[in-house]
């Protein structure tokens, strides 16, 4: 049973650590971009620092080059076409020809995504071989794109198709297709930050809004916006890997850092928030959330994630990290999130705990984001003045609790003796207390709150009563006192049994668990009292008795009070005078006038009995 609740949970984990080290294998080297620590231009300049003097490559290289580069991760021997993402079988073209995969341009060609007539060499390195921006393409779809400037909004899907051409603002626009639309722009602004002019035989290249001339490319609105509403994927992100590692040993800042675009490109007041549904947020843009997945018993099956919403408040785009740290998982990892620009935003996360329920204690983990925008003019809490966001997870794995008679040890039985107890007195009650047996007094380390959830008697239960009312959710360390109860209306040796039926709270594998409550009582006759002589009758005779031991410590036979021989001996006697073992139970100690009453019609009696004698 362990184990099929254990792949429950490791399953999901595995892949999950599958798909970071996935994610990971594609990060830029830990120092490659320390230099970039400005924005806006400062920071254009610095990136290009870091990414010109690039090993270049002729054109014709890139015919065999962009088969690797671009070939297609889950099929051996094929190659991703831009636009259409065409998984083209290049081991098919020529293989036995000089340049294998390449039939001489009929099969595919190489696309310049920035376009040869908008300031790229026609074919020289650096920039007319650059391989951040040449792709393999279809050759028609390569003639049909032509020199337009790229454009329309994401989603626009131009003349029913994926993409093509579509009018907007009165100009014509080239739609790469969702699928790359992303990665289109990120090309585009590397070329735009690494070619400045500096290069011989290159002319800075510039981006701007709408369909500029020149060596302006457009559109440079719908490229932010497209940069922020599809995030690199893997097949992108391995492409830049590649070209970094095995040829040119440059990278596309955009691709690991997207966003960088809006710094560059747009303003330094970037107004996102990002924060997390149904927390509040404050002036600093801070948010934070616990999610309790619950309680469960050990050995019990750890609880699903839980479904929550990262939001973003703002009409700016951005991205936004997430990290884990403890037990914490989420489906949302890395860097790369992004939110769209022109209103608010919004993703779905979920979040879970990737633990065991073999060992009991709190199980806990934290899913931290962060608004990874880096201007700060757009306000407190905006952009990268927008502190970070934290969920907190949580789960508690009990042991069953253990319920006990005492604070400090493990007692399953407890016996109350009343005692003797005359017929007819009061009733008579006895305090116990149950308690939810914490580690410190010998139970277990975080215990389950205890239910008691009924009892049952046997015996003389209509005279020993074990006074318990039922109840839930005792903490552990915790008691419920009770009073048993005795009703000494019949005589004899009297015997109850109370099982006690407890559990621990209502979860799944509750365990249910039994203590004992014994009560005892000898309910005999009540003493005749002031009966001094023991004859069976409360008279002068008594009376006598009393006068002659009072003052002494003799201990007379039904004296109430046996502490020698005192005045309230006296009294008691006065108060029963006349009183046989048959009206015994309903004596009682006399109250003073009855006393005064007594003493008259003793003395009279004695008076009466003189006179008879004389």
């Amino acid at each position: 049973m362990m184990g099929r609740r254990r792949t429950r949970w490791l399953a999901p984990l595995l892949v999950l650590c599958a798909i970071r080290a996935a994610l990971a294998q594609y990060d830029p080297p830990a120092t490659y971009y320390n230099t970039a620590t400005g924005t806006g231009a400062t920071l254009k300049a610095q990136l290009n620092d870091i990414i010109d003097g690039h090993t270049t490559f002729s054109y014709d290289a890139l015919r065999t080059i962009l088969q690797v580069t671009d070939a297609d991760p889950n099929a051996a021997g094929r190659m991703i076409l831009v636009y259409d993402r065409t998984s083209l079988n290049v081991a098919a073209i020529n293989p036995g020809g000089s340049i294998p995969g390449w039939d001489s341009g009929v099969s595919w060609n190489r696309e310049h995504v920035w376009p040869q007539a908008v300031g790229v060499d026609t074919t020289s390195p650096p920039d007319g071989s650059d391989l951040h921006h040449l792709r393999p393409s279809d050759n028609g779809i390569n003639s049909d794109r032509g020199n337009l400037d790229f454009g329309g909004a994401y989603g626009s899907r131009p003349s029913g198709q994926m993409f093509g051409t579509l009018s907007e603002g009165g100009q014509t626009y080239w739609y790469p297709g969702d699928a790359d639309a992303g990665m289109i722009a990120r090309e585009v602004f590397y070329m735009a930050v690494r070619y400045d002019g500096a290069d011989s035989g290159t002319v800075d290249l510039e981006l701007a809004a709408g369909a500029p001339s020149g060596n302006n490319m457009g559109n440079l609105t719908r490229m932010i916006e497209w940069n922020y509403a599809r995030a690199p994927d893997n097949f992108e992100r391995r492409r830049n890997q590649i070209i970094y590692d095995s040829y040119q040993r440059n990278r596309n800042p955009f691709i690991d850092n997207p966003a960088w675009a809006w710094s560059i490109f747009v303003d330094q007041a970037n107004d996102s928030q990002v924060s997390i549904a149904g927390a509040t947020v404050n002036s600093s843009g801070a948010s934070a959330r616990t999610v309790d997945l619950g309680r469960i018993y050990v050995g019990g099956t750890v609880p699903s994630p839980t479904a929550l919403t990262i939001n973003k408040a703002g009409d700016d785009g951005t991205y936004f990290s997430v990290t884990t740290s403890g037990a914490a998982t989420s489906s949302l990892s890395g860097a790369f999130n992004p939110m769209r620009t022109g209103g608010t935003d919004s993703r779905a996360i979920s979040v879970g705990l990737a633990t065991t329920s073999t060992t009991a204690g709190l199980k806990t983990g934290t899913v931290t984001i962060d608004n990874l925008d880096i201007t700060t003019a757009g306000g407190f809490g905006r952009g990268a003045n927008d502190a970070n966001d934290t969920i907190t997870v949580n789960l508690n794995v009990l042991n069953h609790p253990v319920a006990s008679f005492s604070s400090n040890s493990n007692i399953r039985t407890q016996t109350i003796d009343f005692g003797t107890v005359p017929l007819g007195v009061t009733t008579q009650q006895s305090v116990y207390s149950l308690f939810n047996l914490a580690a410190s007094g010998g139970g277990p380390a975080f215990p389950a709150n205890l239910d008691l959830d009924s009892l049952t008697g046997s015996g003389d239960t209509d005279v020993l009563s074990a006074g318990a009312t039922l109840f839930s959710n005792l903490a552990a360390g915790g008691a419920s006192a009770f009073q048993a109860l005795l009703i000494p209306t019949r005589l004899g040796s009297l015997f109850a049994s109370y099982t006690l039926n407890l559990s621990g709270e209502n979860l799944p594998g509750a365990q249910n668990q039994t203590l004992t409550l014994e009560l005892l009582a000898n309910v005999v006759p009540a003493s005749l009292w002031g009966d001094y002589n023991d004859n069976g009758s409360v008279d002068a005779a008594d009376y006598t008795v009393w006068r002659e031991a009072n003052g002494t410590s003799t201990v007379l036979p039904n004296d109430s009070t046996p502490d020698g021989v005192t005045q309230a001996d006296y009294e008691v006697w006065a108060n029963n005078l006349g009183a046989t073992a048959a009206t015994a139970a309903g004596l009682a100690i006399p109250e003073p006038a009855a006393m005064a009453m007594a003493l008259f019609a003793l003395i009279s009696a004695t008076r009466r009995k003189y006179a008879h004698h004389r």
